[in-house]
């Protein structure tokens, strides 16, 4: 069983939720849209996917 002083704590931290009905968030921290890649990895992919066609374009020309 939760002791009364965490309870107290429970009931007045989402006592202001009642108030406002409909209105509530899903959550109560906060979250940050954060990118499961970060930029300096999509940087690279980049590099590495236009620098190949970069070259495979050069070697088509060459055999030609």
């Amino acid at each position: 069983m939760p002791s009364k002083q965490r309870m107290r704590i429970a009931n007045d931290k989402h006592s202001k939720n009642v108030l406002t009905r409909g209105n509530v968030p899903k959550s109560l921290k906060p979250s940050e849209e954060k990118y499961p890649v970060g930029p300096w990895l999509i940087a690279l992919f980049i590099f590495v996917v236009c620098g190949s066609a970069v070259f495979q374009i050069i070697q088509s020309i060459r055999m030609s």
